[in-house]
């Protein structure tokens, strides 16, 4: 897949019975593409459900090895959906690929799985504002990432899943958990799990197509739940997702001190995972 350098204007896309206007940007998906590079992933294209998916991989590891820590799949967050609070994004993949850089510091078995319409294929068939603006938690986008994720993961003998997601990948965590056969434990961070009170309290528009965890009910209590949140997170404060741990008592969440929404998830990484995958004290 060849990327565009450039991503030029055009007027007339009427979301929500608004016009708005698709401005020029550089191509956002370069910073994973060199990040990827750095690190010796591989990038490949899989199908999901209606869409494609870009997924970066370590190189298959030696047959046979000992796993204990199983697959972890990582998810990212929402990126750019708009340009203003009126203007949507011409590409919502992030500059800043936060989930990509906590898979490099991850020594486990890692799959890096892509959104819908992001990493360039916002031109693609079937791709259209509204899947990454208000329906960006909707059933269309989690379909096609369970689908996407099924068809990256190896096809037998398939070790347990921990699914990971930054923001809002960590809402995508949660609804895709109940959906695929599998996944073992769920690990977020700095995830807007309620977005209705996350919307409110930013004032935004609820996103009225999009599935709210909250409202899904308590996930299966065999999947273990491990959400990480930073004391000074603006973007998340830790009170907006007070609704989502009455609906999952038994989940663990964990308060960081002096981390925010971005602030410093990546140099703490190896530490965290490792601590975060010790056997649960239940």
């Amino acid at each position: 897949m060849m990327r565009q350098g450039m991503r030029c204007a055009w007027a007339g896309s009427v979301l929500v019975s608004s016009l708005f206007l698709w401005s020029c940007a550089t191509d956002p998906g370069q910073s994973a593409d060199a990040l990827a590079d750095s690190h010796g992933l591989t990038r490949e294209v899989v199908s999901g459900r209606g869409f494609d998916h870009l997924i970066f991989r370590r190189p298959a590891l030696p047959a046979g090895a000992d796993h204990p820590a199983g697959i972890h799949v990582y998810l990212e967050g929402d990126g750019r959906p708009w340009e203003t609070r009126h203007r949507v994004s011409i590409d919502p993949t992030p500059s800043n690929p936060l989930a990509l850089k906590l898979m490099v510091r991850d020594p486990a078995p890692v799959v890096y799985v892509g959104r819908p319409c992001y990493q360039g294929f916002a031109y693609a068939e079937g791709c259209r504002p509204e899947l990454w603006t208000h329906d960006r938690y909707g059933s269309e986008v989690v379909e096609s990432m369970v689908s996407a994720i099924e068809h990256a993961l190896p096809p037998s003998e398939r070790p347990p899943i921990t699914l990971i997601g930054y923001s809002g990948g960590g809402v995508l965590t949660m609804l895709i958990a109940e959906r695929f056969e599998g996944v073992e434990r769920v690990i977020t961070v700095a995830a807007n799990l309620d977005i209705d009170a996350w919307a409110d309290h930013h004032g935004y528009n609820r996103l009225a197509g999009s599935l709210n965890p909250t409202r899904q009910g308590p996930l299966d209590p065999r999947i273990r739940q491990i959400h990480l949140f930073g004391d000074r997170d603006r973007q998340v404060p830790p009170w907006t997702i007070e609704r989502f741990r009455a609906v999952n008592p038994d989940a663990t969440f964990k308060s960081i001190p002096g981390f925010d929404h971005r602030c410093c998830w990546i140099e703490q990484w190896p530490k965290i995972i490792g601590e975060t995958l010790q056997p649960s004290p239940r």
